[in-house]
């Protein structure tokens, strides 16, 4: 078995980090650097900056911020937020990243995806997924774009097949349904999207108990999990994770 990657979230405003239950309510967690250096000790494997209101509020991703989290972490690094361009790639990865993600832009220009790969490499490129179950259209996600506020119609498992064949390496699947709940991942639909692609899948939303995120990792193929509510909130500890994975039969770094 493939070992299996635990990969602490940050989601930013403002220069905060926050957090809220499916995409709503949105509370403030703490400062970035110091999570982001509390969690690189404590053993994760790689660390996710996703600036939530870059993109909303129309402006650029904090690098000042990344700087200062980059250079607290010696694990890898996925920024995204407000990148739009090649030129905002090229901004990011200087102030610090090992790679970014993009959601909305690629959405609406997907070749942005491959002027990526080109510059970087597919490896640097990461393709973030907000999905949504649609009702009434049998089982059925939506790709959002806009923070999960706007459906784009577009199938979010065709997307993801798409959005690969263009260039991206790696996809972050973001549950709307699951996030925040603690009610466990969107299985089926990890399941899915990890049947329609050859690139390493990041499960993300719904982690509220360590048996979910052993489950997660398991049963669907994920090549690693977001967590962000119970580690912000001190529910648990990376380490913790990884030793009721690892008892779990679950091979982590």
């Amino acid at each position: 078995m493939k070992c299996k990657r635990i990969i602490p979230c940050l989601d930013v405003d403002d220069g905060r980090v926050v957090k809220g239950v499916k995409f709503e309510g949105i509370r403030d967690i703490g400062d970035p650097v110091e999570l982001a250096r509390r969690y690189n000790d404590d053993g994760a494997d790689e660390l996710a900056f996703l600036d939530i209101g870059a993109t909303a509020k129309s402006r650029a991703t904090l690098l000042d911020v990344v700087s200062k989290v980059a250079a607290v972490v010696k694990i890898p690094f996925c920024v995204g937020g407000g990148i739009r361009s090649l030129d905002d790639m090229r901004a990011t990865m200087d102030a610090g990243a090992n790679k970014v993600s993009v959601c909305s832009s690629a959405l609406q220009r997907p070749e942005l995806l491959s002027e990526m790969a080109g510059a970087y490499g597919s490896k640097c490129v990461v393709l973030s997924i907000d999905a949504k179950r649609v009702e009434g259209a049998g089982l059925r996600w939506n790709a959002f774009s806009s923070g999960g506020k706007k459906d784009t119609g577009l199938d979010a498992i065709e997307w993801a097949v798409r959005a690969v064949e263009l260039g991206a390496g790696e996809i972050i699947l973001n549950s709307i349904d699951a996030d925040g709940t603690g009610d466990g991942y969107d299985l089926e639909l990890i399941r899915r999207v990890i049947n329609a692609v050859s690139v390493p899948v990041v499960a993300s939303g719904g982690a509220g108990t360590l048996d979910q995120i052993a489950e997660v990792l398991l049963n669907t193929g994920a090549d690693a999990a977001l967590v962000a509510s119970l580690l912000h909130f001190g529910k648990t500890t990376v380490s913790e994770i990884k030793k009721h994975a690892l008892a779990k039969g679950v091979c982590v770094r």
